[in-house]
């Protein structure tokens, strides 16, 4: 499919959604250009809200899926948590203090923190979390990112406790604050803990959770009073999970939810001029790109000229205007530049240029091109693929498009069976470019089949070096390799769009798709 046909096939797409998207309106009550106000789909008390997915593990500690993005935050409090620029802040830890050799990291916390269950916060609480989370048995997501740096955990009086590392890892504090929700050791439950926090997590944060639906399908929080810090002024959320889009638009516009994420980018304009609602765009630090294997001499994309090829052959304003329908901006290397550090800003995105593209090409010894294939997750629009691959026709590289369940590709990519080539895109989970480079851009990273002898030396100084500031020269440094090596084929930022109720005062956390509700409210 050539880039004409995939531009009037994208059209006539949205010219069908757009329509069904009218009906929606229809069915619900609500005419697209209505004006009246939009009541609590309960009451001022309660923000509903609507998902694209139910709930499969409610355990922060050992749950690693989107589950954690959508509650986490409203359960659980972390030693340091992120304010809103990405930057550290104390939290239920008052100070931390870092050895001078860099592998002891001493928490002092705050004092009178209560748990869901009454009890009091103290330095054991933390050393349970650490090792239950260290645990094989407890099959944690966290915990390859602490297995490898932790030898110890010391508690050293009441309110005072001690990582030990045995290898220096600059991202410690980060992980903690992204990967390390507090929980008691004290779990009030027969049930292993395991078993219990799945279901009925115990926390210290502002909500805590009421109840789970037996599917997964909906959980309800309510307000912790005993909350140590700022008191939310809503008393009770409600998460439902609503999978198809079009009916959680049209949840919204007959007012049966307040808040819904995963908005369709052809609703967002037409929500935005309906004066009883708003829709809202995030950039959440999440690049979407192609990422090629590059260590197999009989891939052509070994070669360097064939990388940037990619690059130049895609033009990344149009994509973003078309494919992604205007909701995302041009990406111009490895690091998001929604990260608070790391990221060099001075780097501009590959410019479009077939010609340089060919040239490119024959340079590395493919003047007709080549054929390849292009794997494609599920989770993304095919319109993504299919647009690549227009582009890439448009020089000569013919790619066969693969598209897989999500779970599976979840599996094969985590095991580098996604060769030669697939879409993919990386969260921010910790405000630290550790995260992307680290599982993407060196050897013994999780999704790498990728090596660079300078990355991999400015990275394992980054993994010495503790501070915002030195560690975000390094980045920017490895930043600007990955981008003249054209590590990947780097297509956009990603901004997820929110709609909500006028009447609802929420904004988004920028950098991150985890949801906040300690400072949303009814007008």
């Amino acid at each position: 499919m050539g880039i004409r046909q995939v531009s009037l096939h994208n059209q006539r797409r949205r010219r069908l959604l757009k329509a069904a998207a009218g009906g929606i309106a229809a069915l619900g009550g609500l005419p697209a250009e209505a004006g009246e106000p939009a009541a609590p789909a309960i009451d001022r008390d309660t923000i509903v809200i609507g998902l694209n997915a139910g709930f499969a593990n409610l355990d922060g500690v050992v749950a690693g899926t989107g589950d954690s993005d959508r509650y986490t935050l409203s359960v659980f409090d972390r030693l340091y948590a992120f304010d809103r620029s990405g930057n550290l802040a104390p939290s239920l830890a008052t100070s931390v203090e870092v050895a001078a050799d860099g592998l002891a990291y001493v928490y002092r916390l705050r004092p009178g923190v209560k748990f869901h269950d009454g009890g009091t916060l103290g330095a054991a609480d933390v050393k349970f979390t650490m090792e239950f989370a260290l645990d094989p048995d407890t099959r944690s997501a966290r915990r390859p990112y602490f297995a490898p740096y932790v030898d110890g955990i010391d508690v050293i009086d009441p309110l005072t406790v001690r990582f030990r590392l045995k290898a220096h890892d600059g991202a410690f504090q980060n992980k903690l604050a992204g990967y390390l929700p507090i929980i008691p050791h004290r779990y009030g439950s027969g049930q292993p803990a395991v078993q219990f926090f799945a279901r009925s997590p115990i926390a210290s944060g502002p909500y805590r959770v009421k109840s789970l639906a037996q599917d997964g399908s909906q959980l309800e929080l309510e307000r912790f009073d005993d909350y140590w810090g700022e008191k939310p002024a809503i008393k009770r959320i409600v998460f439902r999970a609503i999978k198809d889009d079009s009916n959680r638009i049209n949840a919204l516009l007959a007012g049966e939810v307040d808040l819904v994420e995963g908005v369709p980018a052809q609703d967002f304009a037409r929500l935005n001029a309906n004066r009883a609602f708003t829709a809202i765009t995030n950039p959440v630090a999440a690049p979407l790109f192609v990422r090629p294997y590059t260590t197999d001499p009989a891939l052509p994309t070994h070669h360097r000229e064939v990388r940037q090829a990619l690059n130049y052959a895609i033009d990344k304003d149009a994509f973003v205007k078309t494919v992604l329908q205007g909701i995302g901006e041009p990406l111009a290397s490895g690091i998001s530049r929604h990260y608070p550090y790391g990221a060099d800003r001075s780097l501009q995105p590959y410019p479009y240029d077939p010609a340089k593209a060919r040239a490119l090409l024959a340079q590395a010894g493919f003047p007709r091109g080549f054929q390849t294939k292009l794997m494609i997750s599920s989770q993304f629009p095919r319109e993504i693929s299919e647009a690549v691959a227009a582009y890439w026709a448009q020089v000569g590289v013919q790619a066969q498009i693969q598209v897989v369940d999500y779970a599976t590709w979840i599996l094969w990519n985590d095991t580098r069976r996604t060769r030669p080539m697939t879409v993919q895109m990386v969260a921010n989970a910790i405000y630290d470019p550790a995260h992307p480079v680290g599982g993407l851009y060196v050897r013994s990273g999780t999704w790498s089949d990728y090596s660079n002898p300078e990355v991999e030396s400015l990275f394992e100084e980054a993994s010495q070096t503790v501070g915002n500031v030195a560690r975000g020269r390094l980045f920017e440094r490895i930043d600007r390799i990955l981008h003249d090596d054209a590590a990947a084929v780097y297509l956009s930022e990603i901004h997820r769009i929110y709609g909500h109720k006028q009447a609802l005062t929420w904004r988004p956390t920028e950098g991150t798709a985890a949801l906040n509700f300690v400072d949303a409210h009814w007008s």
